[in-house]
């Protein structure tokens, strides 16, 4: 069990950080572009100016960087052990797979959110915490699909982690919003 919880978060660790570093990336001295360029479709924003060009790079270079360092770290026991693939003869593609997946579904979903009429920052349950997995496992599902048992745990495990680093950031007041 516990062999099956290390590799999922190990495969789903260029995602995760993509996630963040995207989201971490508004404290960046960067320009901050909106992606849809302050666009609007039947009256209403496409993604707001919350998701930026900024963050999809930050996040996409990120996924793709740590996916180097799993490539690297492969060579040990330790992480071959816990890798459900052979990192060192998969492509770059992988990584970066991972890393665009994972913020292109939190910018999908943002799409969608806007079209139900949910102001950004507003919580919209179960897919604000599962964006990202859906994501970066249907992005690179092109190339390695790492089973059903994985993607339901990953799905269960994002949600329920993004809930408490959401309800962290409220006890820090470094967000507005419990979820």
């Amino acid at each position: 069990m516990w062999l099956f919880i290390g590799q999922s978060l190990w495969f789903i660790l260029p995602a995760g950080l993509a996630n963040i570093a995207s989201s971490l990336s508004r404290y960046l001295p960067l320009p901050q572009w909106p992606v849809d360029a302050g666009k609007t479709w039947r009256g209403r924003r496409i993604f707001g100016d919350h998701k930026t060009w900024r963050g999809m790079i930050v996040g996409t270079v990120t996924g793709l960087a740590t996916f180097w360092l799993q490539q690297y770290l492969y060579q040990f026991d330790f992480f071959s052990t816990i890798s459900l693939t052979d990192y060192s003869s998969e492509p770059w593609i992988f990584g970066l797979l991972l890393g665009a997946g994972s913020v292109m579904g939190d910018l999908i979903k943002s799409y969608f959110k806007r079209r139900v009429n949910i102001a950004p920052g507003q919580p919209w349950l179960p897919f604000d915490q599962i964006d990202f997995v859906v994501g970066a496992l249907a992005a690179v599902s092109i190339v390695f699909f790492p089973g059903w048992g994985i993607v339901i745990f990953l799905l269960i495990f994002g949600f329920v982690l993004h809930i408490a680093f959401n309800l962290l950031g409220y006890i820090l007041k470094l967000q507005k919003n419990k979820l």
